[in-house]
């Protein structure tokens, strides 16, 4: 008997870790999200009013999960207030609305900076000599389970939600990327046969934006994404949410895959951009002297 009651609680104390958590997560998950916390994501996503009934609550659902799951950490003594803390998780969970998906599993912590941080930088050179170096950054996603944001531009970026810049949907775009083993532009799909269509498509479009780049074009998304795969997936992340109405006229296939993996359309919750005005009409005829 006393055996039997060993094994018992051997048991329980190997299933404890396990259930504990979602035990946990369901008790959080009963509770709505609170009425300053939903004042927040009115506030600072200017399309959340625009989203149907269905989409805000996924959208509060996530956010109380993220919020329950994630831990933020203030540096350069910063304080992370409840309402940085929900903007940033509100933004993030835009990019989880109806996919069947966990909440960004790999991630545990955030870092947030007042403004743009330095980061260490190793440079190789000529016969690869390695050289310290600091770059100033806005923001970075790591694969050990950081994302680092700069608030200053989490707040431009919530400021202005038609500008195709935002660094909340860049970074966490970057740990969707990385879900598949390894961030390179290629995010789990879910279906193996989609992988070719997505392919074809992003390189396309990659070596498309390498050529305005190159040449300094107009583009409808950020010469930034020319760096390689994994940013072009996050600038064109960045693009699809802010920018949808100029994405899907000049990249319409690009746009069709987008629209198959995030599985939202943010035109439903913007207005159409305004025409560009028209070109100048020189009417002109000779005139003759007499």
């Amino acid at each position: 008997m006393e055996a039997l009651t060993w094994i018992g609680l051997t048991a329980l104390l190997i299933a404890l870790p396990f259930y504990y958590p979602r035990w946990r997560l369901r008790r959080v998950l009963a509770q709505p999200l609170p009425a300053e916390a939903v004042a927040v994501l009115q506030r600072n996503i200017p399309v959340y009013l625009r989203m149907d009934a269905g989409l805000r609550q996924q959208l509060q659902r996530l956010v109380v999960q993220f919020l329950h799951q994630k831990k933020f950490i203030g540096c350069e003594g910063l304080e992370v207030t409840d309402e940085m803390a929900v903007t940033i998780a509100g933004q993030a969970c835009l990019l989880l609305l109806n996919r069947p998906t966990k909440v960004y599993p790999a991630l545990h912590t955030i870092l947030v900076y007042p403004g743009a941080f330095v980061a260490r930088r190793a440079e190789v050179g000529p016969g690869g000599v390695v050289t310290p170096g600091h770059q100033s950054m806005l923001g970075e996603s790591w694969d050990d389970g950081r994302v680092i944001l700069s608030w200053d531009d989490v707040q431009r970026g919530a400021g202005d939600w038609t500008d195709g810049h935002n660094i909340v949907l860049h970074e966490f775009a970057h740990q969707l990327d990385s879900e598949s083993g390894r961030a390179n532009g290629a995010p789990y799909l879910g279906n193996p046969a989609s992988y070719r269509e997505w392919s074809e498509v992003l390189e396309r479009d990659f070596q498309h934006l390498r050529h305005s780049a190159m040449y300094r074009q107009h583009s409808v998304m950020d010469h930034y994404g020319a760096t390689n795969p994994a940013e072009f997936f996050a600038v064109a992340t960045e693009t699809f949410f802010e920018k949808p109405y100029q994405m899907a006229e000049h990249h319409a296939e690009l746009f069709a895959e987008f629209l198959k993996y995030y599985r939202v359309d943010p035109r439903a919750w913007m207005s159409p951009p305004p025409p560009p005005p028209p070109e100048p009409s020189y009417d002109w005829a000779p005139h003759w002297s007499h």
